[in-house]
């Protein structure tokens, strides 16, 4: 494979971490909607000031709820991740190039270009629909599938260890769980949940909560024309997603804490596993911190950037086994 084909990968694995964390400070700040318009900020490519005579602005978005802190925020996100997507497809033209070295991967550069080509879409949506909670976690899925597609491209050549179909069937289990659960965090941020239960371990004074609306919680689609920061939800629902979130939280620990312990017991996979239950025990401990503290957003940040980090030592642990 080629070594700058590799070099390119790898700078994207850091760009694409950056992003992700950056998205969650934004999101976690409400300031999905600091620019109403997309791809630029209230008709301009960079923030405007705050005076509605700016002559390069357009004058409809001007208003009271200008807030350029917010603004700027957005905006930096947006720049980032175009020069994420610029990377992603300078990763596309470099593999096509080397298409005829039998190590170079083809078929995945191109659909991380595709991935990308969503995630612009996505964050586009996010905007003109008023951060609809469905569209806000899937843009939240779609930049975990960058950072974990250029992960793969950036190892190259791992070395294999054989694990036999049990723990290969594990791994990829494990994997598909902690999926469902980053939607799962998504979906609790996206409705404003995260202080639902605003105790622990306990929500609402109970182990299981008395009043939670699931049904109501988990409607993908309200229509168009909805304004959804600051969430819509009555509490009931809010206290279902919570609560879903934190069984989920509780199931997927159970099932990456087997996975990392079996790893931890193949001698060329210990590191794997160690990794594994470090990045695990850190999520746990920053998920309950959000709650007993009140969502300080270092924390809630940090609760992101380590559900990536997470993400990626079960991918690496899938990637090394054979």
């Amino acid at each position: 494979m080629d070594g700058a084909f590799l070099k390119l990968a790898r700078a994207g694995v850091a760009l694409a971490f950056l992003v992700v964390t950056i998205g969650a400070w934004v999101r976690l700040t409400d300031a999905g909607l600091g620019c109403p318009d997309w791809p630029g900020c209230y008709g301009q490519l960079i923030v405007p000031d705050t005076s509605p005579l700016n002559p390069g602005a357009d004058p409809t978005f001007l208003g009271p709820q200008f807030n350029p802190g917010k603004a700027w925020r957005e905006m930096i996100h947006r720049y980032l991740a175009s020069a994420l997507g610029f990377v992603c497809v300078l990763l596309a033209g470099l593999a096509w190039l080397n298409r005829n070295d039998p190590g170079q991967p083809v078929g995945l550069p191109f659909a991380l270009v595709a991935v990308v080509i969503m995630q612009g879409l996505l964050g586009m949506w996010t905007v003109t629909l008023l951060l609809k909670p469905v569209i806000v976690m899937g843009h939240l899925l779609g930049g975990f599938t960058t950072l974990g597609l250029l992960f793969w491209l950036a190892r190259g050549r791992v070395e294999r260890v054989r694990g036999g179909s049990g723990l290969r069937l594990l791994a990829l289990f494990a994997a598909a769980a902690l999926v469902a659960q980053i939607a799962l965090g998504g979906w609790t941020s996206a409705n404003y949940a995260a202080l639902a239960c605003p105790d622990f371990p306990t929500c609402q004074t109970r182990w299981w909560p008395p009043v939670a609306d699931y049904r109501e919680g988990f409607v993908l689609w309200r229509g168009l024309g909805i304004d959804y920061e600051g969430g819509v939800l009555d509490n009931p629902a809010r206290v279902a997603i919570h609560f879903t979130h934190r069984l989920g939280a509780v199931c997927v620990a159970l099932i990456l804490g087997f996975f990392g312990g079996w790893l931890m017991r193949t001698r060329r996979m210990r590191g794997a596993g160690l990794a594994i239950l470090a990045a695990l025990a850190t999520q746990l401990v920053l998920g309950s911190s959000i709650v007993l503290f009140g969502v300080p957003l270092a924390v809630a940040v940090a609760h992101n950037g380590v559900a990536a980090l997470l993400l990626l030592t079960v991918l690496n642990a899938n990637q090394r086994l054979n």
